[in-house]
């Protein structure tokens, strides 16, 4: 083993060595793969294998389509070829309503990939699959490109190229140590002796926890048993004529795909089980659980009934083997949260499927500092301290036991809540506050008019629809009161802090005391990393704001670019926001807080210290809403005196409380932009629409390769002609049955009766009165490109 190298990826699964080949594909050839065993020793080689090309996001569906591409290109090697069925088909299937016009959705998400999916009724899925029942099916979801792999072929296939194109392979050579340098380089420490590197990856499947603590980090994965058999022939399978299609069924919770002459059934039951809560045996290596068929008994009789030929079908293999699971059921892939030079690609759940994808994706943010794609939906700190291993196991339950059923819009599933809360939570609760959660914060959705009041999740509009309209209207016309926790606060300090600023962000930087102004930071490559708003108290103190998801993001990438003489101190757990909005929010104010509070004396965009009855504030004159609205940011341990207090103000004007689904409405109506749903790392601030946020007359991190971007979208607003559902982020923008955009977000304007919609479409289709279509849920929606921001455009609500 050499003793220096550029990159080291520690672990031998799909996920190191799909990662080990697509550095040397992105031009880092100096790189290590360490194996404490032997490859595909892990998960790896006892998985099912299926290699699926549907996915609930686009970043999944394109990761997955170049897993695919990668393995037919593998299977197609004159001199390797692996083991790939490819194009066998694959269905999923739905027994209500609900889920097939979430199937519509996927299909109209995946089209703007270039990814066919078909619709079909219930006859055609017995058509395609003569095995199935048709009893209490609707229907399903075929996806084409569905088939399976072998997985020690596919490795060994891409540790052979990696090998050629200059990488090492070190197997049986255990990882006992790492060490981080102050330039932020690592040694690895082995059994076979020290590797000085660049950059560390951990890739190690189940026990990514172990190499996690060596680096003095905690992973939010856990391993599950999973178990599935494999059948004797099948007379109907061998004599098909064709490989029978691949079978995802969320009625009885398994799938199903051909092996040889018979069947590999996989269960997904009710009665599942964790593995290695407390630690795993260094022994455990190529090796299984105890088999327990028993466990499966109530989903095997699901599968029967949908399957009727496994009634008189016998068992030739049994494997239960541990597969991992994150909080949220998608990988992690990405920097380690808090580390320098150091990645993760873990809690692949579907690796084999996705790993080509995943292994792909991480390289370029490697080597390049960014991916093709945002990746988000993939990054390991979309999960902060609230991650930890008990949290984890029951999130993975929880997904187990719902492997096929996918989320619907504002659904959030009940294992693990609350992990967060305030000390209003229970306040909140007691007035009838339904929850949503915001990177584990529960943050009020809406207040529910009764206690009886439930919402039926649905890709249309809602039961909620009225409710969420009457918050508005008040916030519109009255004054509304609402708590924003986990809103990320960094305050910086130091000398150099003012010129940090001047160049971490692309545009003009607001510098006066007592006043507040948005601005934006740019990756290596000139696109969107974050939005922040820039306080400056009065007291010469400036904090940063940003999104509740944004913590462990954006103090990442601004310590990693914090030279000497700046400081950076997260407050983000020390305070909450108390919201007040509407025209009456001034009047509710002055009531709970002394000092002069009117619009010459604390105008828009203004910042003060000041006490809400007698608890201290830190209060800004900001609006998301686009009403007139005021920030008020109180210590936590003095939160309910000041909700206290506001309450009281405002209870001769009728205030109500409202929640995160009204402002969703009203910000769409402004034109106020999500981070990570419409600001996106794929995109520049002129493709976004955020000219007007950058100066370039300054020098700012990202300046030179913003100069030198092609623009290939642009982020319009789109009125659409339905009041029968939104469009949902992903849904496809069509002209002529072509794609030409995408959808980021959607919901309805209450105050302007406007179903509207954010998209980026191709640039010369831009412009504002252009007709356009959009695929909601499988429906071509007539839409129009409006100017953004319809509500109040000239801004006037805000300073009033």
């Amino acid at each position: 083993m050499k003793s220096t190298t550029r990159a080291v990826v520690i672990g031998g699964g799909i996920a190191g060595c799909s990662t080990l080949y697509h550095l040397t594909q992105e031009g880092w050839t100096d790189v290590v793969l360490i194996e404490r065993d032997e490859l595909t020793s892990g998960t790896t080689w006892h998985s099912a294998a299926q290699v699926t090309n549907f996915g609930m996001n686009q970043t999944m569906v394109g990761l997955k389509s170049h897993s695919i591409a990668l393995y037919k290109e593998l299977r197609d090697d004159p001199d390797y070829p692996v083991g790939y069925n490819h194009g066998d088909g694959g269905i999923r299937l739905a027994n209500d309503a609900r889920t097939m016009e979430g199937y519509r959705h996927f299909a109209s998400m995946a089209r703007g990939m270039g990814v066919e999916y078909e619709v079909l009724d219930a006859a055609e899925c017995q058509r395609r699959n003569p095995l199935i029942s048709t009893e209490n099916l609707i229907g399903g979801l075929w996806d084409g490109e569905d088939g399976h792999i072998d997985p020690a072929q596919l490795c060994a296939a891409l540790t052979r190229r990696a090998r050629k194109a200059g990488a090492e392979v070190v197997r049986h050579n255990p990882v006992t140590g790492l060490t981080q340098h102050k330039d932020h380089s690592w040694t690895v420490h082995t059994e076979q002796g020290d590797i000085d590197a660049e950059v560390v990856v951990n890739a190690g499947g189940y026990r990514c926890n172990e190499i996690g603590a060596l680096m003095g980090v905690h992973h939010p994965v856990a391993s599950m048993e999973h178990q599935y058999f494999i059948t004797d022939a099948i007379p109907a399978v061998r004599d098909a004529g064709h490989r029978i299609p691949l079978l995802r069924c969320p009625i009885s919770d398994y799938y199903c795909r051909q092996e040889k002459d018979g069947l590999l059934i996989g269960f997904y039951e009710q009665d599942c089980k964790t593995w290695g809560m407390d630690g795993i045996s260094p022994s455990f290596t190529m090796d299984l659980c105890p088999d327990d068929l028993e466990r499966v008994s109530d989903v095997l009789e699901g599968a029967i009934a949908r399957m009727p030929v496994l009634a008189e079908t016998g068992i030739k293999t049994i494997v239960n083997g541990p597969i991992t699971y994150t909080i949220d059921g998608a990988p992690l892939v990405g920097p380690v949260p808090g580390k320098r030079n150091a990645f993760c690609i873990i809690g692949l759940r579907a690796g084999l499927g996705e790993g080509g994808g995943h292994g792909w994706l991480l390289a370029q943010q490697i080597v390049h500092g960014e991916a093709v794609y945002d990746t988000w939906c993939l990054d390991p700190r979309r999960f902060t301290g609230h991650g930890n291993h008990e949290l984890t196991a029951l999130k993975a339950i929880e997904d187990y036991q719902n492997e096929f059923r996918f989320h619907f819009p504002h659904e959030h599933r009940p294992a693990g809540r609350p992990v967060k809360t305030t000390p209003l939570t229970p306040v909140l609760a007691a007035e009838g506050a339904a929850f949503t959660t915001v990177n584990g914060w529960e943050r009020v959705d809406y207040i529910k008019p009764s206690a009886e009041f439930s919402e039926t999740h649905s890709f249309r509009f809602t039961e909620a629809f009225d409710v969420v309209a009457a918050e508005v209207a008040n916030v519109q016309t009255n004054v509304g009161l609402t708590e924003v926790n986990g809103f990320n606060r960094i305050e910086v300090g130091g000398p150099a802090a003012r010129d940090y600023l001047e160049y971490m962000i692309c545009g003009r930087v607001q510098h006066r005391p007592g006043r507040v102004g948005l601005g934006y930071m740019l990756n290596d490559q000139g696109c969107l990393k974050s939005e922040v708003t820039v306080a400056n108290l009065p007291d010469g103190r400036i904090w940063l704001g940003s999104a509740a998801a944004a913590e462990w993001h954006d103090m990442d990438w601004l310590r990693a670019h914090a030279p000497e003489g700046v400081t950076l101190s997260s407050l983000t757990n020390d305070y909450t926001i108390l919201l007040l909005a509407g025209p009456g929010s001034r009047q509710v104010l002055s009531r709970a807080s002394r000092g002069d509070w009117s619009a010459d004396a604390f105008p828009w965009l203004s910042i003060r210290e000041a006490f809400i009855g007698i608890a201290p504030a830190v209060v800004m004159a900001v609006s998301f809403s686009g009403e007139l609205a005021y920030e008020i940011h109180v210590p936590n341990n003095q939160l309910y005196a000041a909700y206290l207090a506001l309450r009281a103000a405002g209870k001769p004007l009728g205030m109500q409380l409202f929640g995160a689904r009204a402002v969703e409405s009203m910000r769409l109506e402004k034109g106020y932009l999500h981070w990570k749903a419409d600001i996106l790392t794929e995109f520049d601030p002129f493709e976004t629409g955020l000219e007007r946020f950058v100066k370039m007359d300054k020098e700012f991190h990202g300046k030179q390769a913003l100069t030198r971007r092609e623009r290939g979208k642009k982020l319009v607003t789109l009125s659409l002609d339905t009041r029968a559902a939104p469009a949902h982020p992903g849904a496809s923008v069509v002209l002529d049955g072509k794609v030409v955009g995408t959808v980021t977000s959607g919901d309805w304007g209450h105050r302007t009766g406007l179903n509207l919609a954010y998209a980026f479409v191709e640039p010369a289709l831009a412009a504002e009165g252009t007709a356009l279509s959009v695929d909601v849920i499988g429906r071509q929606v007539p839409a129009k490109i409006i100017a953004a921001g319809p509500y109040d455009p000239n801004g006037m609500l805000t300073k009033s």
